[in-house]
């Protein structure tokens, strides 16, 4: 049942007042906050980039789709593996080429549904092929959220790791705080349990000892953030290394985009497949992420935290969506904000990681089961066991001395094809016909 059937507060167009408006849009900004630093801060790109290029993508996205599809784009967690990848082979900016690549791969998809329609998509990206790559995002990053938990130094060599038990300590106590927020928390705080999380174990680690306020005294208030704009902070160049690094894993986030655009239409009661269509709004998102790529921010995606705060509260504006976007923006210029994130300590979003990820990874076993998939048919099972292992195991293609394929993307583009191949395809998952009719409900 959509809960357009109930009381709607503010429909999709309606303005609120202005009373209203700054908080409603605060919630939006709550909810992505702590998921969309999280990414930079794992990566090593600019929290304060990352917020701006949210706030940019978003405005472009309610443009593209004409204000008709009230979503947010914050950070994707999909590229993380990918871009500490492509950051190992030319650096920073060969990161931000390869967003830019994966954002044109978005409209070239966008060009194609417009041509030849949508179910093409869901037959070569049926849950079976999804839902593995997906756990396969949280598991590869399984060992990033254990080191940065563990260890004081957690990007050191192996053989120079220094193990520390105060932030292993200070690491669960944020784990701790974050599941009760998931758990029992009700309403908008049990919303932003990643940020509640975050807000809890710096709190411990300022009395554990691990907090330096230095930065935050010595931060102007405003202060430009650390862009990374092509031909002024590095010179772009194009590889193959650096395109099978990074696009392939559009797969998987324009699949999410999919089920998040079926979920915000039976939520606010349209049908945003068809109108203003799935071609115009993976658009959007395509040139939310080629934005975040000019200026130095990670991918965006619609983020499923605020279409649980539309959910909860009823109230679908795209105002109030453009606001939380104006705001993040303004947040990135503000330095003491910057230097307020820059001071979490290593352990505190360690304990987080350690939740959001092995979430990232149970997301691709509901999609599973949500999808009906059988693993006692052999097709299924080996589909799912070969993404698995490849993803996970670091498996990799390499020819010569530029091109190389690994990891997720590979794993990925091996799952499509023996979904393809292998006999009994009908049995993979949910009938097209049954999800269009679904999207219409």
């Amino acid at each position: 049942m959509s809960t357009k059937e109930e009381k709607v507060l503010l429909d999709v167009e309606d303005v609120p007042s202005m009373g209203k408006w700054l908080p409603l849009s605060l919630q939006h900004l709550f909810a992505m906050f702590g998921a969309t630093i999280l990414v930079p801060y794992l990566v090593g790109l600019s929290p304060a980039v990352a917020l701006i290029s949210s706030g940019l993508g978003t405005i472009a996205f309610l443009l593209i789709t004409r204000g008709q599809v009230p979503a947010y784009l914050g950070s994707s967690f999909a590229f993380i593996a990918p871009i500490i990848a492509a950051q190992t082979v030319d650096g920073p900016g060969a990161a931000m080429v390869g967003s830019f690549l994966a954002g044109l791969a978005y409209g070239v998809v966008a060009l194609i549904i417009k041509m030849a329609g949508y179910k093409w998509v869901l037959r070569i990206l049926p849950p079976v092929v999804v839902g593995p790559v997906i756990i396969v995002i949280g598991l590869g990053l399984a060992s990033v959220a254990v080191g940065m938990a563990m260890y004081e130094n957690p990007g050191a060599p192996a053989g120079e790791l220094v193990y520390s038990s105060k932030h292993l300590i200070v690491a669960l106590v944020t784990l701790a705080i974050t599941i009760v927020s998931a758990i029992f928390f009700r309403g908008f705080f049990g919303l932003i349990p990643i940020l509640v999380g975050i807000v809890g174990g710096y709190l411990f680690a300022s009395f554990m000892g691990l907090v330096d306020l230095t930065g935050i005294a010595q931060a102007p208030w405003i202060a430009a953030p650390d862009f990374l704009i092509p031909f002024v902070s590095y010179t772009p160049t194009i590889s193959w290394e650096i395109f099978l690094l990074m696009v392939p894993v559009a797969i998987v986030t324009i699949s999410e985009h999919i089920g998040h655009q079926m979920v915000l239409g039976n939520v606010v009661g349209r049908d945003y497949v068809k109108k203003p269509g799935l071609h115009v709004s993976i658009l959007g998102d395509g040139v939310a992420t080629m934005i975040a790529a000019l200026i130095g921010g990670p991918p965006n995606t619609t983020y499923g935290e605020n279409i649980g705060v539309l959910a909860i509260t009823r109230v679908y504006s795209i105002f109030v969506i453009a606001g939380a976007a104006v705001i993040a923006i303004c947040f990135g210029f503000i330095g003491k904000i910057t230097a307020l994130i820059s001071s979490v300590p290593t352990p505190v979003m360690g304990g987080v990681s350690i939740l959001l990820f092995g979430i990232i990874a149970s997301s691709g076993l509901r999609m599973l089961v949500d999808g009906k998939i059988d693993f006692g048919q052999k097709r299924n099972l080996i589909i799912s066991s070969v993404i698995l292992v490849i993803g996970i195991g670091g498996a990799f293609i390499h020819i010569g001395d530029k091109f190389e394929l690994h990891g997720m993307a590979l794993a990925a583009i091996l799952g499509i094809i023996l979904n393809l191949v292998l006999p009994g395809k009908d049995q993979n998952g949910e009938n097209i016909d049954e999800l269009d009719k679904d999207s219409a409900a």
